[in-house]
C-alpha cells in the first residue's frame, strides 16, 4: 500500500492498531499500550519502517517527564531504600555478566558476540557502545541485534506476567506502597483541651513558644464563648478551649503543656472559616510558611497541608510547591485575600508551559555528552540518562527564578503517552526489520541464549527481592525495568498503576545499571 510509504500514516495506523489490540484480555491479562510495539514488529517486518527521529523524539519526551515526576519522591526513596535498590540491580547485572561468560564459555561462542548478546539483551546503547569501543570487533553489533529483540520483547512479557503468575494483587501492591509512604509523616489530627495548667494562665502564645515547645499548631481559641484566630500576642486565660492540629505525639505534648483534653467542640464564629486553599501563584512556590508570615499580616494560620495524598504538619521551614492544598483557618475577609496570594485557580493546573519543558531537555542533551575519562575506561551518561538525571534534580528544584521546572499531572501523562507511543512504534519496527532474517543466518541457539540472558537475571532478581528484602512488588518492578534500561518495559507497567512507584525506582537504579553494565562489558572483554 502506497500510504504506508507515508510515515505519519504508518506512525499512527500502528498506534490506533495497538491501542485495539491492548485493550484485549487473553485470561484477563491484556498488553495494554506495549500492544504498540507488537504491532510495530510485525509492520517493520514488513518493511514498513518509522523513522529514528520518531524514536528519539518519542524517548526524550517520555524519559523527561518521567525524571520531572519522580524528582520530588526520587531522593527521599533513593535515602530510604537506595542501598536495596543498588544491590538488587547489581546483582541483576552481574547475574546477566554471568550468565553470558558460562556461555562463552560452554559452547565456545566468539567473545565479541557474546559481548554484543549480553548488551543487546538488557537492550543497552551505551552498553553497546563500551562494547565496540573494548572489543574493536562488528561482531559486537552482531550480537546486539540478535539480543536486542527479545530483550524489547521479553522484559515487557516478564514484567506483564509476573503479577498472574506470583498472584500479586496490584491494588493491594498500591495500597503497601501508600502506607510505606505515608510511615515518615505521621497522622495529623485535632484536639480540643482546656487551659488548665496554671503555668501558663496569663502567658501568650508566643511567651510559650508554643509551635518549638510541641511541634502543634494552635488553629482557634475559644474565650468567653467566643472562638478567635490565635495570634503570638494571644492571651491563654484558665478554662479557655483551644483546638490544636498535629501529629499524635506533638498533640500528647499540648496536653502536658495546656492542660487535659476535652471532647467539647469549639463553634465556627459567623466571621470565622477554615478551608483549602491551593498554590497555583508561581510567586509563592519554594517559599517557606514562615516567609508567607500569614499569622502577622492576616491573622490566618495554616493547619495542614496536602500534597501528593500525604497531608503534612507545617513547620517555619516547611517549602511550598505547585498544586499544594493547604488548610488555613482565619476570617472570612483574610482568607479571601489569602487565597488570591496563594493563586487557588483550578485553570492554571491544565496550563503547560514548554519553555521549561524545552530548556529541561537541552541542558539534559548537554549533560548526557559530558564524558569521563579514566585511563582506558570512558563513561558518558548519554542521551537518555543526561535527561533523566537533568529532569531528576529540576523536579526536586521545582523552580529557578520566575521558571517552573514541575508540571502539573495531566501535562505530564498526556506528554509521557506521547512519548512512550511514538517510541514504542519505532523501535518495534527497527526491531522487527531484521529479527526473522538475523534469526534464520545465526539459528535458533544465539537467540535462545540472547533470552536467557534477559530472563534468568530478572528470576534472579525477582527471588532476592521477594524473599530477603521483601521490597514492595510495584519497586520491584520498575528495578526490573531499569535494571534492564528498558524504557518500553517501564511503559508496560505504566499502565497497570496509577502510582508512581515504578518510575521512582527506575529512576533510582538507571544510572547504576548503566555504570556496572559499562563495567561488567570491559571485564569480559579482558577473561
Amino acid at each position: 500500500m502506497e500510504f504506508l510509504t507515508n510515515s505519519y500514516f504508518a506512525l499512527f495506523l500502528i498506534i490506533a492498531i495497538g491501542f485495539l489490540i491492548g485493550r484485549l484480555q487473553f485470561a484477563g491479562i491484556s498488553l495494554d499500550v506495549s500492544a504498540v510495539i507488537f504491532v510495530a514488529l510485525v509492520f517493520g517486518h514488513f518493511g514498513v519502517i518509522i523513522p529514528n527521529d520518531f524514536q528519539y523524539l518519542g524517548l526524550v519526551l517520555f524519559i523527561f517527564t518521567i525524571g520531572i515526576q519522580a524528582g520530588p519522591g526520587f531522593f527521599e526513596s533513593f535515602k530510604k531504600n537506595g542501598r536495596a535498590l543498588a544491590m538488587l540491580t547489581m546483582a541483576l547485572i552481574l547475574t546477566s555478566g554471568l550468565v553470558t561468560y558460562i556461555f562463552f564459555r560452554m559452547f565456545d561462542i566468539d567473545k565479541n558476540i557474546c559481548i554484543g548478546l549480553l548488551t543487546g539483551a538488557l537492550t543497552s546503547t551505551p552498553g553497546l557502545a563500551a562494547a565496540i569501543d573494548t572489543t574493536g570487533s562488528p561482531l559486537a553489533s552482531i550480537g546486539y541485534g540478535i539480543g536486542y529483540p527479545f530483550g524489547v520483547i521479553g522484559v515487557i512479557l516478564f514484567v506483564k506476567l509476573l503479577p498472574r503468575f506470583m498472584k500479586i494483587n496490584i491494588r493491594k501492591a498500591e495500597e503497601d506502597y501508600q502506607n510505606e509512604q505515608e510511615e515518615g509523616y505521621p497522622e495529623v489530627i485535632k484536639k480540643n483541651f482546656v487551659v488548665e495548667n496554671e503555668n501558663v494562665v496569663g502567658k501568650s502564645i508566643g511567651e510559650l513558644r508554643f509551635r518549638q515547645m510541641t511541634k502543634a499548631v494552635i488553629s482557634r481559641i475559644m474565650h468567653d464563648d467566643t472562638a478567635v484566630t490565635p495570634t503570638p500576642g494571644s492571651v491563654l486565660y484558665k478554662g479557655d478551649i483551644i483546638k490544636a492540629v498535629g501529629t499524635e505525639s506533638a498533640l500528647e505534648q499540648v496536653k502536658l503543656l495546656i492542660g487535659p483534653e476535652t471532647d467539647f467542640d469549639i463553634p465556627l464564629s459567623n466571621k470565622y472559616e477554615v478551608s483549602f486553599i491551593m498554590v497555583t501563584n508561581k510567586e509563592v512556590v519554594n517559599k517557606t510558611i514562615a516567609q508567607m508570615n500569614l499569622l502577622n499580616t492576616y491573622n490566618a494560620t495554616i493547619t495542614r497541608i496536602r500534597r501528593a495524598g500525604i497531608i503534612f504538619s507545617p513547620t517555619p521551614d516547611f517549602k511550598l510547591q505547585f498544586a499544594d492544598k493547604i488548610m488555613i483557618a482565619g476570617s472570612k475577609e483574610n482568607l479571601e485575600q489569602v487565597a488570591k496570594i496563594f493563586g487557588n485557580d483550578d485553570r492554571k493546573l491544565s496550563d503547560t508551559d514548554f519553555l521549561p519543558i524545552a530548556l529541561g531537555i537541552i541542558i539534559g542533551i548537554l549533560v548526557g555528552q559530558i564524558g569521563l575519562n579514566f585511563g582506558s575506561f570512558y563513561f558518558n551518561l548519554g542521551l537518555t540518562g543526561g535527561i533523566l538525571f537533568t529532569a531528576l534534580i529540576l523536579g526536586r528544584i521545582g523552580k529557578t527564578g520566575p521558571i517552573m521546572w514541575t508540571m502539573t499531572g495531566a501535562a505530564n501523562q498526556l506528554l509521557r503517552q506521547l512519548g512512550l507511543l511514538f517510541f514504542l512504534a519505532a523501535v518495534g519496527s527497527s526491531a522487527g526489520a531484521n529479527m526473522v532474517e538475523t534469526f534464520e543466518t545465526y539459528g535458533f541457539g544465539l537467540f535462545a541464549i540472547g533470552a536467557v540472558i534477559t530472563l534468568l537475571p530478572m528470576i534472579v532478581a525477582t527471588v532476592i527481592a521477594r524473599v530477603f528484602l521483601k521490597m514492595n512488588f510495584l519497586s520491584l518492578l520498575g528495578t526490573l525495568t531499569g535494571g534492564m534500561t528498558s524504557t518500553p518495559g517501564l511503559a508496560a507497567i505504566d499502565s497497570m498503576t496509577d502510582t508512581n512507584a515504578p518510575s521512582i525506582a527506575y529512576a533510582t537504579v538507571y544510572p547504576i545499571a548503566m555504570v556496572v553494565l559499562i563495567v561488567v562489558v570491559q571485564i569480559l572483554s579482558m577473561l
